[in-house]
């Protein structure tokens, strides 16, 4: 796929895919069609340390040939999709039956590291680690649909109404992919503490507020929680928290749950509604996890990857694993 450089709207050079990037409006139907919405209620239980559920989900599921694993996203109903960073590789599962097949074998050179479904548009957003790029795949047959190449290390990604934003952790940079037909990328160059890259790696997770106004980002080397303007790209520091080697981050109704790999546990972080302070709740542990990276949610659990850290890195571990836990 040809690449062509590009200035955005700041004057900055971005290299986007010759391939026209274009949602197809199959893929929405298709998504609504078969989405299900899952309500689960949640008790509340502070400072708890809780384990993996005993009931008929599997807790540990291996990705089968993985030579490292990195990121975790959920896609329709109960299915997964968990990346191997370091063949590009994407696997594909079901969280009920414990059942998963290698879905996408990029070319040769690619990497795969946080990565999140865009149901609603049957669209998967991966980053691409040391590549620098970005990689758009269709969620439902793996098709290769557009290559981004935005900067240093692209790190992670979330998804918002209109629009997939990836971290750079060396750089202090946000990029901005439209989801819009013909939508051109974006790069928010990060001011404040969240502009920090004295140490590596430094902007890692992200995650979106509901209205998609404000950016939450983890900070590796700093161990913060910080938040970032995305339009102007201004950063503040979410007070009260500290989260040693944080790595993927998910936001849920006002709940930060963050993942500290070289701790092997997720702590849970509960923000204030102007979101100038948070406070840890809880802290999730596992004797299954082994360097967890990302965590996503399915109903009342919590799902995460194993990326065996702790081995390396390379990482030298024979298998790598999804990890299923309850949440709080």
């Amino acid at each position: 796929m040809a690449i062509r450089t590009e200035s955005n709207s700041q004057g900055q050079d971005v290299c986007a895919s010759s391939v026209a990037f274009r949602p197809k409006m199959s893929h929405i139907a298709a998504a609504a069609a078969a989405a299900i919405v899952l309500v689960t209620a949640v008790t509340f239980v502070s400072g708890q340390n809780l384990s993996a559920p005993t009931n008929e989900f599997p807790t540990t599921i291996v990705l089968p040939g993985a030579r490292s694993a990195e990121g975790i996203a959920i896609g329709q109903g109960s299915i997964f999709y968990a990346s191997d960073f370091l063949a590009g590789d994407i696997f594909r599962g079901d969280l009920r039956t414990g059942k998963v097949e290698r879905f996408i074998h990029p070319p040769n050179g690619r990497q795969a590291v946080g990565l999140k479904a865009d149901v609603r548009h049957g669209l998967l957003f991966v980053a691409g680690g040391f590549t620098g790029q970005a990689y758009v795949y269709d969620l439902q047959t793996g098709a290769d649909l557009a290559t981004f190449q935005l900067g240093g290390l692209i790190n992670d990604v979330v998804v918002t109404e209109d629009a997939a934003w990836f971290t750079d952790s060396v750089l202090p940079h946000i990029y901005k992919i439209p989801i819009a037909p013909g939508g051109k990328p974006r790069t928010i160059v990060v001011t404040g503490p969240a502009a920090d890259i004295s140490g590596f790696p430094n902007l890692n997770g992200i995650a979106a507020t509901p209205d998609g106004k404000t950016l939450i980002v983890s900070h590796t080397s700093l161990g913060a929680l910080l938040t970032v303007d995305p339009t102007t790209g201004v950063s503040n520091f979410i007070n009260g928290v500290a989260v040693p080697a944080v790595d993927g981050i998910l936001l849920e109704g006002g709940r930060v749950y963050a993942v500290q790999v070289d701790l092997n546990q997720i702590s849970q972080i509960d923000l204030s509604p102007d979101l100038f302070t948070g406070t840890v709740t809880a802290v999730i542990t596992s004797s299954d996890f082994e360097a967890p990276s990302t965590v996503a949610r399915f109903g009342d659990r919590l799902v995460a990857v194993n990326a065996k850290y702790d081995t390396g890195f390379p990482p030298t571990a024979t298998t790598f694993e999804v990890i299923t836990v309850r949440k709080p």
